[in-house]
């Protein structure tokens, strides 16, 4: 009872995560499998990567359905962030370790803050505005920073993509959280196959727990972020954030 309550709690902060702001789980299952379940941390990200899929799948199936999504682009960055992701990763195994592993922890409350204090107000108009050849270098130069630096520091690779979509490619909020998941279940399909490659098969228990989990709150945050008004979505994706964040420093603090 105990491993399902913890499994169906990161689940839902997961999904909310996921559907409200394209956050990755693997930055509050990992940490709650590990802190409350003593697992390994590699079986907890394979699991957290792994809940990520279907959770970002469903969420960018109804940010698409509705029309806030950028499909081209979004593939323009997504195989540019997987490349990158190789390079960091490489880089980063050439250089001592550094102690980043609160970077995704504090961008999560940092953004959070962000949406309250300064919401996103950028409309579908300004965003058709840009030139579409401009849109693509700068998908591919911002996918390269992405791919970097997540594969150097190992963590933030949602949370990346949501501040530079909203701020560096101007992107309107909800647009901006589509195309994010979109990227993220590849990047999170090809990280999970990966885990399980090299570390073998989880806990098939709490797989299934944390994939349902996640895949159900996802889905309702998705669908409530997809008919609300963009100071409102605003708001609440910022008190996600900031709650996620500051849970995540608290489980990490144990």
């Amino acid at each position: 009872m105990f491993t399902f309550a913890i499994c169906f709690l990161a689940g839902i902060g997961a999904g909310l995560g996921t559907g409200f702001a394209g956050m990755s789980a693997a930055a509050v299952i990992s940490p709650m499998l590990i802190t409350f379940l003593n697992m390994e941390p590699y079986a907890a990200v394979g699991i957290a990567l792994a809940s990520d899929v279907l959770a970002s799948a469903v969420s960018a199936y109804t940010y698409g359905k509705n029309k806030n999504l950028d499909v081209r682009n979004g593939l323009v960055m997504m195989f540019t962030v997987l490349a990158f992701t190789l390079v960091g990763s490489w880089v980063s195994s050439l250089v001592p370790a550094a102690a980043m592993g609160g970077f995704s922890t504090f961008m999560t409350l940092l953004l959070g803050i962000k949406f309250i204090v300064r919401p996103v107000m950028t409309t579908r108009e300004s965003m058709a505005a840009v030139d579409p050849r401009k849109r693509v270098v700068q998908s591919v130069v911002c996918g390269v920073m992405i791919g970097f630096i997540c594969g150097f520091v190992g963590a933030g690779g949602g949370m990346m993509m949501l501040l530079i979509l909203t701020t560096v490619l101007g992107y309107e909020l909800k647009t901006a959280v589509g195309t994010s998941v979109f990227i993220m279940a590849f990047t999170a399909f090809t990280g999970s196959v990966s885990h399980f490659a090299i570390g073998g098969i989880p806990d098939l228990y709490v797989l299934a727990l944390c994939v349902l989990s996640t895949l159900l709150w996802a889905r309702i945050a998705a669908r409530f972020a997809n008919r609300a008004s963009p100071i409102v979505l605003n708001r609440v994706t910022g008190v996600v954030l900031v709650v996620l964040g500051g849970a995540i420093l608290i489980f990490n603090a144990l």
